[in-house]
């Protein structure tokens, strides 16, 4: 075989060769194999996995920890707990990271710690046990208890009632109970509530089967309230009241207790069925009202502070744990207390007398007006009825006015009292709030205490005199139209004096509506019919005005002269001598028809001429022939001569009229016709002999 270039320049034969290239192959396969145990190493240390090292050194505030692997790591020794860190020690660390930017194991105590202690706790513990730990510190929402590993206690699992500040138990050993377990995000949240409530539950059951009304047990204050504040008995909690603290006013349960302090109290009664017990603290000594009515008898005027003002009255506190009430009706004999703090202020000293006392239901009724003299007993004397008095119009109301007669007397005035005549509809009409006026006293009502004035008392009523006097039955006068509505229209006569007139005194015809007749504001002239001074009411008409003018125009007619047309004068007049005593023409006699003659053939009978009038003298002379009947009374109709009385249709047609509405002044109307009966016929027989 022919030799390679290889063998012929280095002098190496085959044999030679084979072993040099079997040898250095030999040397790469145990350098692999050194590599595979190095990859075989480093995969052992998984990094999330606790491992076991030996600490090596201590160089400042670290310990230098060899696990094994080719380099080293790092622990701080805070993560130590405070221990004695010592060489050789043997620790359990997490692999955190095979190398990291200094080439050193990346280790941690505290988390090898941590997951030991959660697999231990997970082992040992389940919901529901019992643990005992310390509170390390203060989180959003609660604290961190320390049981090994660090578990969550929400602020509202504390205690019973959550506290205001959690940051009190820092540091403080405490139990409690697991409510849940987290494995696999290792949370796990405690409670020490749960485990207080299931001690004091026991506790409860043994302490309600031993305890009675009237025991006096020690208890810490818990919690204060408005009312009151509770008190943990050891296993259940009673209510001490703010009424049962003390025996005097005690305005705010914290001014008798504090929270956290120790009470001896005495058990006022038991409700085991809803497991609720009343405490007391004033019963362990003596009540101030035991005897009370020795102490303030009835009638007897004391002096107390004013301690309390509601709307309805004042407390008085007379001596420490005894209260009375003046009540603002017992304020002011003759002031309108609208509150007590008109008269009163808290811390004023007053004096009262005892009005009554309620032992059971430790109530005293206390007064201050009785300290002093009741006007009132002296008013009648200082203004008996008839008195005139001078006051000042304090208020008005619908029904009158009050005027204050002398300090605090005040003095009604009636509207009905205000005017004989002026219907007053409101006060306000004739007097304003604060004017002065002169009244007249009516009447006193010391009891109801009440005083009755007037101001048209002091004139003389015009109804008894003046206004029956100047508005006499027949007489016409002038007024004007107030007010009209659908019965009758209201005609004032003069101020504060109106009549009616009823709606069938308006015209001779029927009269639907009032309005069609008068207006509102217009003056008319009626006639009087009646004037009732009992009702006083004015009766008034219309058209009876109308007929007295129609009877003076017809009675002016009938004593008008006879015309004298073309000549013609009467046969008195004419020339003496003439025998036939006829009308003349032109100084000659005219032909006057024969008694019984018979008209001329043209149908219609000549005219006769009028008689002469009688001669003057002392005889009578005949009433004319179309003169009007006599009115009779309301009713009567304007008929011609021939027709003395008006048709019965008609007579029931006016009897069928609205009467005069009730209340107001109207026109006589059927019954009332014969008063007015006598003047009307005066009326219209005068009226012929007055034309």
């Amino acid at each position: 075989m022919q030799k390679s270039q290889i063998q012929r320049e280095y002098g190496l034969n085959e044999p030679d060769i084979d072993r040099e290239v079997e040898a250095v192959l030999s040397q790469m396969d145990e350098a692999d194999r050194l590599g595979q145990l190095y990859e075989d190493s480093v995969q052992a240390f998984e990094t999330g996995t606790v491992v076991t090292g030996r600490v090596v050194r201590v160089i400042g505030n670290e310990a230098i920890i060899d696990v094994g692997f080719k380099s080293e790591g790092s622990v701080p020794l805070e993560e130590f707990r405070h221990e004695e860190v010592e060489v050789g020690q043997q620790v359990d660390v997490l692999l955190e990271a095979v190398e990291d930017e200094s080439g050193l194991v990346l280790l941690s105590k505290r988390k090898a710690d941590r997951i030991k202690g959660w697999e231990r706790v997970l082992s040992t513990y389940a919901e529901g046990d019992t643990v005992e730990g310390r509170v390390s510190r203060k989180i959003k929402g609660g604290l961190l208890v320390d049981i090994g590993v660090p578990v969550f206690l929400p602020a509202s699992q504390v205690d019973i009632r959550r506290p205001s500040d959690v940051s009190e138990y820092l540091g403080r050993q405490i139990q409690c109970k697991i409510l849940k377990i987290d494995a696999e995000r290792r949370n796990i949240v405690v409670s020490r509530r749960r485990l207080i409530e299931e001690q004091r539950e026991e506790a409860k059951r043994k302490l309600l089967s031993t305890m009675t009304v009237g025991q006096v047990r020690e208890g810490v204050v818990k919690n204060i309230a408005e009312f009151g504040a509770f008190v943990d008995l050891g296993g259940i909690d009673g209510l001490l009241h703010i009424t049962d603290m003390a025996w005097g006013r005690v305005g705010h349960p914290s001014e008798a207790v504090s929270i956290d302090r120790k009470l001896s109290v005495k058990v006022l009664s038991i409700d085991r069925e809803k497991e609720k017990v009343a405490l007391g603290l004033k019963q362990q000594t003596e009540s101030p009202w035991h005897n009370i009515e020795a102490k303030y008898p009835v009638g007897e005027k004391v002096t107390g502070e004013v301690v309390n003002i509601t709307p309805y009255g004042a407390f008085v506190k007379l001596e420490e744990g005894i209260e009375g009430l003046v009540h603002v009706s017992e304020m002011s004999w003759t002031k309108r207390v609208k509150h007590p703090s008109e008269v009163v202020s808290e811390g004023q000293e007053v004096e009262v007398v005892v009005l009554a006392i309620d032992k059971a239901k430790q109530e005293i009724s206390l007064g201050m007006k009785q300290t002093e003299v009741n006007p009132w007993t002296l008013v009648k004397e200082k203004h008996p009825p008839g008195t005139t008095v001078e006051g000042v119009v304090q208020n008005l109301a619908n029904y009158g006015a009050f005027i204050e007669i002398e300090e605090g007397i005040d003095g009604l005035l009636h509207v009905s009292d205000m005017s004989w005549t002026q219907k007053v509809n409101h006060p306000s009409e004739v007097l304003q709030k604060g004017q002065k006026v002169t009244c007249q006293v009516l009447s006193v009502d010391q009891d109801k205490k009440r005083v009755a004035l007037g101001l048209k008392q002091l004139e003389e009523d015009p109804w008894q005199r003046h206004i029956p006097e100047t508005y006499v039955p027949g007489a016409v006068v002038r007024g004007k139209v107030v007010k009209v509505t659908n019965f009758g229209v209201f005609v004032q006569l003069e101020p504060g004096l109106e009549g009616l007139l009823h709606v069938s005194e308006l015209a001779d015809h029927k009269v639907d509506n009032p309005e069609e007749v008068v207006s509102k504001g217009e003056e008319i002239d009626v006639k009087v019919l009646r004037v009732d001074t009992e009702d006083r009411k004015i009766g008034l008409s219309l058209k009876r005005v109308q007929w007295a003018e129609e009877e003076q125009e017809a009675a002016a007619e009938a004593a008008r002269p006879e015309p004298r047309l073309g000549g013609i004068e009467p046969a008195e007049e004419a020339a003496e001598g003439s025998a036939a005593g006829g009308a003349t023409l032109f100084g000659r006699p005219l032909p006057t028809a024969e008694k019984g003659a018979e008209p001329p053939a043209g149908g219609e009978a000549e005219e006769t001429p009028a008689e002469p009038p009688p001669p003057e003298g002392p005889e009578k002379a005949p009433e004319p022939a179309d003169e009007k009947p006599e009115e009779a009374g309301e009713g009567a109709t304007h008929e011609p001569a021939e027709s003395a009385e008006p048709p019965a249709e008609e007579d029931q047609q006016r009897e069928r009229e609205p009467e005069t509405a009730e209340g107001e002044a109207g026109p006589t109307t059927g019954a009332e016709a014969p008063e007015t009966e006598q003047a009307e016929k005066e009326d219209s027989q005068d009226e012929p002999n007055e034309a």
